[in-house]
């Protein structure tokens, strides 16, 4: 039995089996299950218990949805709160739990798995390749929700690093046109995955020149993470550049005692 408190959980991108299994216990257990409908998979709402109590949210406002929280665990109920992905990602969660905070509601967060992931996944891509990228950027391009000063899209840019944008399919010329302005090269590789992990995924590999085009192409406007950088070069699986050094067996650290390499 869950203690009467708010569980504010990751459903992960889309499949169901991606949730964790501390997220998928405390989705069959808890009273209320209140969950984002337009984000987060009915299959995997199917596994709360018979007799609990399902809302809906996308039809809501923040004060609602906060309100019911409340007085379903003022009540003694526990209350799965399911958002997309990971709720510490552009999960909007802060206003939530500053409201929960001050109505001294107990809350914990459940960490699930984030669309980035889930289209590097896709696109069998590792985002960290030695000698080439290091660093991941997880960002969005400006819209109707600002940026701050020192985050501005350039800027970020100008790292050559791996980037990921988060709700920005509708702005995909803007990234074009920033990441150009800050030195990148057309030909830079770019994958575009489109409802990760959902039965109607949809990948499209390109460059950054023709991003734009590729997009329109396939009739994606919403639900995509933009991947730019070397590190979604396809021809990487078919290098023998860029290996990590972590498994070679002139490599030692503390588990493993490393062999000399030979002349």
């Amino acid at each position: 039995m869950l203690e009467p408190k708010v569980y504010i959980v990751g459903a992960g991108p889309g499949d169901p089996e991606l949730i964790t299994v501390k997220g998928l216990r405390i989705l069959q257990t808890a009273d209320v299950i209140l969950y984002t409908d337009s984000l987060v998979s009915e299959a995997l709402i199917a596994n709360a218990k018979p007799q609990a109590t399902i809302i809906k949210s996308a039809g809501l406002d923040l004060m609602q949805i906060v309100d019911l929280m409340i007085d379903h665990v003022q009540n003694g109920a526990s209350v799965a709160r399911v958002h997309t992905g990971d709720p510490a990602v552009y999960g909007a969660i802060l206003e939530q739990m500053a409201m929960l905070t001050q109505a001294e509601v107990a809350f914990e967060i459940i960490p699930g798995v984030s669309s980035v992931f889930a289209a590097a996944a896709a696109l069998s891509a590792e985002l960290t390749v030695p000698d080439l990228t290091q660093t991941v950027i997880l960002t969005r391009v400006e819209g109707r929700t600002p940026m701050p000063p020192r985050e501005q899209l350039r800027s970020l840019a100008e790292h050559h690093c791996t980037m990921a944008f988060y709700l920005s399919a509708t702005l995909a010329k803007t990234i074009v046109e920033e990441l150009l302005a800050a030195g990148w090269k057309e030909t830079t590789p770019v994958a575009i995955v489109q409802k990760a992990t959902w039965p109607e995924q949809k990948i499209i590999r390109t460059t950054l020149s023709h991003m734009v085009r590729a997009m329109g192409d396939a009739h994606i406007s919403s639900h995509a993470m933009i991947l730019a950088g070397w590190a979604l070069d396809p021809q990487l699986l078919s290098s023998t550049e860029h290996r990590s050094k972590l498994y070679d067996k002139t490599f030692t650290h503390r588990y493993r005692k490393g062999v000399a390499a030979s002349d």
